[in-house]
Order: structure tokens, then C-alpha cells, then sequence
């Protein structure tokens, strides 16, 4: 099984930016963390980061022709406003899974909406590194029962 996880905008400056919010973990960091995760998963990993919205609804695009099993996603700010983001995943037909390194219900008063959400399986939030660990097992078991049913 193949799975899909998405970094938005400003995520190649974790580990910089904000760390009351979002720690010291670089991307490199998760990233690593997330496949060795995958590899005791027994599931492929592939990652993508990017800060251009059209090249992220591209990669997405080309996750449906690939045929990935799943997509894990943590849009940043796209998360609360990118509707066309949203189009661009309401194309695929596998399980997505939004999360958030940060509690964004606890957050600043826009970062409570997800435009998002609605055509996801479901969100995590507010457990750091983890919220990355939490959405690949759900993803990876999601895609497993379906292939099942």
C-alpha cells in the first residue's frame, strides 16, 4: 500500500518557527519519524512539502493518477481558507486524513475552521510530532478496511 503525506505552506521552517507551537522538530525530523513508522507499517511513504498552492493541488492530482492508498495532510494555513485545495483532494477517493501539530480549536479565532474537514475521515490535533504518527495509523487502517470490504 502506497500513502501520500502533504506538508503546507511554511512547514520547511519548523524547527524555526514558532516553537511554543510547534517545537524544535524539523521537517526532516517528522518526515524521518513518519517513514520509519511506515516501515514497521509494512506501507510505502512518500513525502511532499511545498509553499505554492497550485503546485500542492498538482501533487495531488497526480496522487489520484498514481493510485496512492491514502493521503495524510497538514495544510497549514491552507487548512482555514484554500477551497481550492479542498477541490483538488475531493478528486481523490482514498481516506484523508487532516491534522495539525497544534490544538487549532485553541488557537486564534480563524484557525477554528477547517474548510477541509468536511471532506476528510477525520482530524487530528494538538499532539505535536505525534498528531503525524496518530494520522498515518488511521489512514493506513482506513485504506486496510476498505481494501477489505
Amino acid at each position: 500500500m502506497k500513502f501520500l503525506l502533504l506538508h503546507g505552506i511554511n512547514h520547511n521552517m519548523f524547527g524555526k518557527r514558532d516553537p511554543k507551537q510547534y517545537g524544535t522538530i524539523t521537517l526532516e525530523q517528522i518526515d524521518d519519524r513518519v517513514r520509519g513508522l511506515a516501515k514497521e507499517l509494512g506501507v510505502e511513504l512518500e513525502t511532499y512539502q511545498t509553499n505554492f498552492e497550485g503546485a500542492m493541488c498538482e501533487r495531488i492530482h497526480q496522487a489520484y493518477l498514481d493510485g496512492v492508498d491514502g493521503v495524510i495532510i497538514n495544510a497549514g494555513a491552507w487548512t482555514h481558507y484554500s477551497y481550492g485545495l479542498r477541490d483538488a483532494l475531493a478528486i481523490l477517493t482514498v481516506p484523508i486524513v487532516e491534522l495539525h501539530m497544534s490544538n487549532i480549536h485553541a488557537r486564534e479565532e480563524f484557525r477554528h475552521k477547517s474548510v477541509l474537514a468536511e471532506i476528510c475521515l477525520g482530524q487530528i490535533a494538538g499532539f505535536g510530532v505525534d498528531s503525524y504518527l496518530l494520522a498515518l495509523r488511521a489512514a493506513v487502517s482506513a485504506a486496510q478496511a476498505r481494501k477489505a470490504a
